[in-house]
């Protein structure tokens, strides 16, 4: 009953545990996977603060900084919305605080996460002195890195799955790898629903619901993003672009995608992740028509281009012991 199957492209495994053991104590792929993230997210951005002939430095400060905001900003955003699964009738305050702060049984939401950073580099940047623009160009990748790894997580907590589906692509998830109180609870969210339920499948001899992995769909898009990224970059016409270009770019699939997720956190009728999705297209889309039309003017902007020359540079200055001038 721990298995993960894709009957239809013929990946059948038949052992996927959420974590190892050492000495007794789990640690969680997930929260491997989203260390990982960080990790990598830094030496990507830190690449892409040299070839902008940045002091890299900065980055490593800011990363320093930004994790406990960035892992706060996603629980307390997820809490926010799904504050009755935490304020249960008769429960103890201690036991309330106890299950908010508790990060293991899941509950992060990444905008949440993405607010939260967004909000601590402004700080951050206004501090050193940088320019925000260049700074949300700069880790740009780095987070698309993040986001593609976290999604990764999610395949091995068995969540963030869409509706019924029996398409090639489909995920199934034997009904018994759920205990009878979770499976209650997915029921009563709407998670798990009736139809999942009436079109079960038998795959290698288990029963399972068969849904969108809509964690894989967005982890495809993201790195379809990051792909452009890498071939776009060194062409970017302003300040600020790729950073407006990933809010564009992310929003349009998350938007997509959460339409047929069934875990998502809602605000009355509405879809919370829809609702931000589309505010961060509309707001991307005004500022780089502003942008592009500004330069159509003829009116110069503010840019740091992306050179390997600027690599060498700094690399020698590096060497020197001097440091990177910073704007």
């Amino acid at each position: 009953m721990n298995g993960i199957y894709f009957p239809g492209t013929g990946i059948n495994l038949g052992n996927v545990p959420t974590g190892i053991n050492i000495f007794g104590f789990e640690i969680k792929f997930y929260g491997m996977l989203i260390a990982l993230g960080f990790i990598l997210a830094y030496l990507c951005s830190v690449r892409e603060a040299k070839l902008s002939g940045q002091n890299e430095e900065n980055y490593l400060d800011f990363l320093l900084v930004l994790v406990v905001p960035a892992i706060l900003g996603a629980r307390i955003y997820y809490i926010i919305f799904k504050l009755e699964d935490f304020v249960v009738p008769g429960q103890s305050f201690k036991d309330t605080v106890f299950e908010m702060i508790n990060l293991r049984n899941g509950g992060l939401a990444i905008y949440g996460g993405l607010i939260a950073g967004v909000i601590t580099l402004c700080i951050f940047a206004k501090k050193k002195g940088m320019s925000i623009p260049l700074f949300g160009d700069t880790i740009a990748m780095g987070i698309l890195i993040g986001q593609i790894l976290g999604r990764g997580g999610n395949f091995f907590n068995r969540e963030v799955f869409g509706d019924y589906t029996n398409s090639f692509i489909r995920m199934g998830i034997p009904v018994g790898y759920y205990s009878d109180s979770f499976m209650n609870y997915l029921k009563a969210n709407g998670i798990v629903n009736e139809t999942m339920l009436a079109n079960q499948e038998m795959i290698n001899g288990v029963s399972c619901i068969t849904v969108h992995p809509t964690f894989l769909y967005e982890s495809l898009w993201n790195l379809m993003i990051l792909i452009i990224f890498f071939i776009y970059r060194k062409r970017k016409k302003f300040d600020g672009e790729l950073a407006m270009l990933y809010l564009l770019g992310y929003g349009i699939g998350r938007f997509l995608i959460e339409g047929i997720r069934t875990d998502s956190l809602m605000i009355g009728p509405f879809k919370v992740s829809q609702v931000v999705a589309l505010s961060c297209v509309v707001v991307s889309i005004a500022v780089l028509t502003f942008n592009y039309l500004r330069i159509k003017r003829g009116i110069k902007p503010k840019l740091h281009p992306i050179s390997v020359d600027n690599l060498k540079k700094n690399e020698k200055v590096e060497q020197s012991g001097e440091k990177s001038v910073e704007e």
